[in-house]
């Protein structure tokens, strides 16, 4: 038996009783009831609330899941050597002049000299010549 269904047992039961709420005790006890019963129509409004949350927040995961996929496939160019954060693999962010698309490049990208806005497709042209501060050597 769930709260609801033992809140209108009680009313039943004070209904069966013939409780006068002229009797101190009685309207005590008629007070009570009915304040579970406001209480369970809350408690169940509230459930409601929660299971609708638990839905949204599934679909937020899922949505985050998606997103990391697609991350995962757009850096990822599949070698097993995988950025752990100790600063070997430096990556560097540039803005495409024609379209302002946030691009970032590592050091393989950087020493190509060029790369297309995956954007707009325009041509991006990186001279290191003397240029660099990184204390890499960008000479082959």
């Amino acid at each position: 038996m769930d709260y609801k269904e033992r809140v209108a047992h009680l009313k039943g039961l004070a209904e069966g009783m013939d409780l006068k709420p002229t009797d101190n005790t009685n309207k005590l006890l008629l007070a009570i009831i009915d304040t579970l019963g406001e209480l369970s129509l809350s408690l169940g409004d509230v459930e409601d609330l929660a299971g609708g949350l638990d839905e949204e927040v599934e679909t937020l995961g899922e949505t985050v899941d998606d997103i990391d996929d697609l991350l995962s496939g757009i850096f990822d160019d599949g070698d097993e050597d995988v950025d752990d954060g100790d600063g070997e693999d430096e990556l560097y962010e540039v803005s495409c002049p024609s379209c302002g698309e946030e691009i970032v490049l590592d050091e393989d990208m950087l020493d190509e000299g060029e790369i297309k806005c995956p954007k707009c497709g325009e041509e991006l042209e990186f001279d290191l010549s003397g240029g660099c501060d990184c204390g890499h050597d960008h000479d082959d």
